[in-house]
């Protein structure tokens, strides 16, 4: 087995307008992934799998890729608008990518042999996370029982506009039962409200959330696939410039057809991340703290 870990790199960065995905944070710097790798190899993993757009191929490579070489195999899946199931055209206008599901389906000739992780390029997990899910990836993730990490609503909720979160369900054994993507999250004097038919409603900051950081085996391409091809006219038809199959709610599709199990593990690690970028000095913040508090060297990638 060799532990793979697979990051979601292919977003617009829309909202924080500009490719967040390695966008400084560190004073050496670093961004968000430059840790997030850091913390991957530290527990234990030995390969990475990037998924960007083939057209970032370049600056990836200038910014982050170059530098972690040396310790642990690297490999791209691309992203591309147009590989989608025949028969199906892409709408006039389109740009986007048809989201995370998709995204995971860029790396189905990859992917083929050994269970793996994948998370968001810019969310920072945090060294507990990662030692949880390689636990749970090299003792329990197997054929149609995966994992995920989930954060308590509270800690993932930007101060400068909403957010969209997995908002979870889960058994009395820590199974995940139900899970739906939720939009229009925002803090409103301490509390988690979310904005539904133009009103605001409060919900628990315990909700424990998905952040996109699941453990899966290959078998998982095969339902994503089927299920990938079975929306996508639909959502074309109804929002043919921005519809996007997202991971956590295919997932929540998989527990409702029987498909598997996903147990939920939950990390004392506090997340953080970048949404807008009025959210990126608070992130330089973090992370300089972590610095000097030792728990990541000035130079992550020194030899």
């Amino acid at each position: 087995m060799k532990p793979t870990l697979v990051i979601l790199a292919a977003g617009m960065g829309s909202r924080y307008g500009g490719l967040k995905q390695i966008d400084t944070v560190g004073n050496n710097g670093e961004c968000i992934i430059d840790f997030t790798i850091y913390d991957a190899i530290q527990a234990g993993f030995e390969k990475l799998v990037l998924i960007i757009r083939k057209e970032h191929e370049q600056a990836f490579e200038e910014h982050l890729t170059h530098k972690i070489r040396p310790f642990i195999e690297v490999e791209y899946a691309y992203q591309d608008l147009n590989d989608i199931p025949e028969g199906i055209e892409v709408p006039e206008g389109r740009e986007k990518p048809w989201g995370t599901t998709h995204a995971l389906l860029a790396c189905r000739d990859i992917l083929k042999d050994d269970p793996f992780v994948i998370c968001n390029a810019d969310d920072f997990y945090g060294k507990d996370a990662f030692k949880k899910i390689i636990a749970c990836l090299k003792n329990e993730v197997k054929p149609k029982r995966y994992c995920m990490v989930g954060y308590k609503l509270a800690n993932t909720l930007s101060d400068n506009g909403s957010v969209t979160r997995g908002f979870c369900q889960t058994d009395n054994e820590g199974n995940l039962t139900d899970i739906k993507e939720v939009m229009k999250i925002k803090r409103i004097d301490g509390q988690a409200v979310v904005e539904e038919d133009g009103k605001d409603i409060v919900v628990s900051n315990d909700t424990v959330v998905s952040m996109n950081f699941w453990g899966f085996y290959p078998d998982v391409m095969d339902y994503m696939k089927d299920i990938f091809a079975k929306q996508l006219p639909k959502g074309i038809a109804n929002n043919p410039l921005k519809y996007e199959a997202l991971l956590p709610n295919n997932v929540g599709d998989m527990i409702h057809d029987g498909y598997c199990d996903v147990k939920v593990l939950t990390s004392e690690d506090a997340w953080f991340g970048v949404t807008y970028r009025e959210d990126k000095p608070k992130v330089v913040a973090k992370i300089q703290a972590y610095k000097d508090q030792g728990l990541y060297p000035f130079d992550l990638w020194k030899k």
